[in-house]
């Protein structure tokens, strides 16, 4: 009998207890074992969960508790879950987390403290979707050159319905927030951190990576419009909030931004809260994963899986991080400013004479080529202007948009998109 306790019982817990509960003749058959929650903790007793099982309000009691085998982190946040589950691997036990923040920050040190216990974290990233287990194991003989994922559920579904109902932001920021898919303070989500965190973790497994979210480039949606999806249609795109690994020779770059992507790829049809991601190999070409990011019984499915595979092993573990040991020829972390892109500018400007002519001399000073450009009005003293680019380096079109704010026919921010 394999004995679990489960640190954090909300939403996803729960379905972690309901499922080991409803599903346990299945569980068993496929685990070899038969797997029980012992105990779960919880912030107060007070909320009625439903549940059978007992209850505490202090994640040591299961921690320290001899008889339990495996601990089942579900906490969220980022350094008392560290020390939660560090206190738990010091005790010899295995564990399951889904928590990205912690993982983002902490994924070395804690494969450190497992060494030979089994650690895993299938339901850290994109929820029901197995790309852990994937990358770690079915693409484990390939180089991988790339992963390009849609990984926010509520930014899919907000760009989404901007995108396919003509909803302004401001709008459908509301409405996510009202079905529950956005947070009252939703800048985790839409500023681009929850999808950066998921994507700290691939490369670390694609690419032997040791990044923390502030060395990598992150950008949200807040400043998407109606303007931008105008451009996007007219121009054949789909905008999407993507998370993007490639690797360009002994270097990698990891960037997670709103992006313009061709209408026509695969993942630019990935609507709604749903979550995909592209993995090109060097040898099995591009792989391509679909489903639910998120909620209680998919995350919950994902947390299982792993239960079982620890109880399969026998408590024998394999590469938390998916390397045994260190590449021979290790990758970098390629610069920020040193990425190359094709960009989309938007410009509100005084409608007047010579504003194009003194836009144009600003790229062409730095080298960068306008491939594309559209004019909305917006009223009878200012315009927008949309601008598309050919490929640049990003330290070039940050020094442009700084001259163009600068300008005293710029009436507003200059808002840049890249164009994958």
């Amino acid at each position: 009998m394999i004995r679990v306790g489960v640190i954090g019982v909300g939403t996803v817990g729960t379905s972690v207890v309901k499922i080991l509960e409803e599903n346990s003749d299945i569980i068993e058959a496929r685990a070899g074992s038969k797997i029980i929650v012992k105990t779960g903790a919880v912030r107060s007793l007070e909320k009625a969960r439903g549940l059978s099982i007992p209850l505490t309000t202090d994640p040591y009691d299961i921690v320290n508790d001899p008889e339990i085998d495996i601990v089942v982190e579900l906490m969220g946040g980022a350094e008392a879950p560290y020390a939660v589950v560090k206190q738990a691997l010091q005790n010899g036990k295995a564990v399951v987390t889904a928590n990205k923040a912690m993982l983002a920050y902490h994924r070395y040190e804690l494969q450190d403290f497992a060494g030979d216990l089994p650690f895993e974290f299938e339901a850290s990233v994109a929820g029901g979707i197995p790309i852990i287990n994937a990358l770690r194991d079915g693409l484990s003989a390939n180089h991988i050159e790339s992963i390009v994922g849609i990984m926010n559920g509520t930014c899919n579904y907000m760009l989404s319905k901007m995108m396919h109902e003509g909803v302004a932001f401001d709008a459908i920021l509301k409405e996510a927030q009202a079905l529950g898919y956005a947070e009252a303070d939703p800048t985790f989500d839409i500023g681009g951190f929850d999808a950066a965190h998921k994507l700290l973790i691939l490369a670390s497994i694609a690419y032997g990576i040791d990044a923390k979210p502030e060395d990598i480039l992150i950008e949200g949606i807040e400043a998407v419009t109606q303007d931008d999806i105008y451009f996007a249609k007219e121009f054949g795109y789909a905008l999407k909030l993507l998370a993007i690994a490639k690797r360009d020779g002994d270097e990698v770059e990891l960037r997670v931004h709103a992006a313009l992507i061709d209408a026509n790829e695969m993942i630019a049809k990935i609507d709604g809260v749903m979550n995909g991601i592209s993995v090109v190999g060097d040898k099995v070409g591009e792989t391509l994963y679909y489903g639910p990011g998120a909620g209680g019984d998919a995350t919950a499915s994902a947390v299982i899986a792993n239960i079982i595979d620890i109880a399969r092993s026998g408590r024998k573990s394999r590469p938390m991080l998916g390397f045994d040991r260190p590449l021979e020829h290790g990758l970098r972390l390629k610069a920020k400013e040193a990425i190359r892109s094709k960009y989309y500018l938007r410009l509100k400007v005084v409608d007047e004479p010579g504003v194009l002519a003194q836009i144009s001399k600003i790229f062409g000073e730095h080298t960068i080529s306008i491939a594309a450009m559209l004019q909305n009005s917006i009223d009878s003293r200012y315009a927008n202007l949309l601008f598309s680019t050919h490929t640049a380096h990003e330290r070039d079109i940050q020094k442009v948009l700084l001259e163009l704010e600068g300008l005293h026919f710029v009436a507003a921010k200059p808002v840049m998109i890249r164009i994958v």
